[in-house]
């Protein structure tokens, strides 16, 4: 049988367990100490911080890396133009609907609670926000339009180019027949040699090719590991390798995470790494995210891979989860900012979840609502192949 028909539900349940992270990922920047986020707890930590940089070091790649491996698949059942149209629909309409109905609701507590607001309603502080003058907000002029900005929804907007920029090179790399050429090595090297390929090859390019401010950089990786899932893609020796060598990989990633957590706090807060010091740092940082990512992968293909009845449901949910889940961890938070600092970060979670989840059983129902929030109008798809419905 054609391995890319074959429904891969490993990369489903990962693609799950990524985006629940991602709500306690949001959750933690509440409550880390010395980090920005929109709105900040009164209840804060510095000991978090080694616990939010060991999930910030590969949850993002992996997302890529996963999307990229779906994007491969969707091609190859698909035309281009379809892609696109389908792309765009599901990715930008969501966009457009969060940044003036889901995201608004986040700068709202984030100026009430630095004080540069007047204590009005929501539905005034939103008939303001659509004036794109208004003086409200002239502290406020960062975004896609003068204070309208895309929050946490970047990753759909980046997504939706990063695929756009993928199939262009693919349909160059296509034509000058040199595809077999990059899938090649996944196809036949063993998994250890192109993990030093990877983390060598990525580390060289953020230290000379990649841009220098932080965006620029963050693009650049998104778009790299993007590149990365898709040349994987179904490849069995490759899944098979990592699958055997998944323990081999545990101890590698953390090893290095230990070495990387010692050197953050021995070294790099104080100091700006120049030089030598800056290529091995970018080795060092790039071993402990590509150890994580083939550990995750390959305990992901020897224990996950099989289906089970909620994979559907959890699949379809995942999307209206992520478009939401901040808005409401930010809300409740603020609305819970005199409770203790157990019980404020427990009910937070707790009531973001339930919240996500009533919210998705009336979008699931609605065709509307469906269609606002990226998912297939009409019945869901049936399990024939890992599904695309990114993020």
């Amino acid at each position: 049988m054609d391995s890319m028909t074959q429904r891969r539900y490993d990369l489903d349940w990962l693609r799950v367990a990524v985006f629940a992270m991602l709500i306690f990922y949001h959750v933690g920047m509440l409550y880390v100490a010395d980090w920005g986020y929109h709105y900040k707890s009164e209840h804060q930590s510095t000991w978090l911080q080694n616990l939010m940089i060991l999930l910030n070091q590969w949850r993002l790649p992996l997302l890529f890396l996963i999307s990229g491996i779906a994007i491969r698949f969707f091609l190859h059942r698909t035309t281009w133009t379809r892609f696109v149209g389908l792309r765009t629909l599901r990715l930008w309409v969501p966009l457009l609907f969060g940044i003036w109905v889901v995201v608004p609701p986040q700068l709202y507590i984030e100026m009430l609670s630095k004080g540069d607001l007047p204590a009005i309603s929501y539905g005034a502080f939103y008939q303001a926000f659509l004036d794109l003058s208004h003086p409200y907000f002239e502290s406020y002029q960062s975004g896609i339009f003068p204070h309208v900005d895309v929050n946490h929804l970047w990753y759909i907007r980046e997504l939706w180019y990063f695929s756009m920029y993928l199939l262009a090179l693919y349909a160059a790399l296509h034509w000058l027949k040199l595809m077999p050429y990059l899938y090649w090595p996944f196809k036949h090297w063993p998994v250890f040699s192109l993990f030093a390929i990877l983390v060598i090859g990525l580390a060289l390019l953020q230290v000379w090719v990649f841009p220098a401010d932080s965006e620029g950089t963050r693009k650049a990786l998104g778009f790299s590991f993007l590149c990365c899932g898709f040349l994987m893609g179904w490849e069995p020796k490759f899944w098979q390798q990592l699958g055997h060598h998944r323990k081999h990989f545990l101890i590698l990633a953390v090893l290095a995470f230990a070495v990387l957590i010692t050197y953050y706090h021995g070294y790099y807060q104080n100091n700006r790494t120049t030089g030598g010091l800056y290529v091995l740092e970018r080795l060092l940082v790039f071993t402990n995210r590509w150890a994580w990512i083939f550990a995750i992968l390959g305990h992901a293909y020897h224990h996950c891979n099989r289906n089970h009845p909620w994979l559907r449901y959890l699949n379809q949910a995942v999307y209206p989860y992520y478009i939401l889940h901040q808005t409401f961890i930010i809300v409740l938070a603020y609305l819970l900012r005199d409770w203790g600092p157990v019980w404020q970060p427990i009910t937070v979670i707790i009531l973001t979840f339930s919240g996500c989840a009533l919210a998705y059983e009336l979008i699931r129902r609605s065709a509307v609502l469906r269609l606002l929030f990226g998912l297939k109008i009409g019945q869901p798809t049936t399990n024939k192949a890992m599904p695309v419905k990114d993020p």
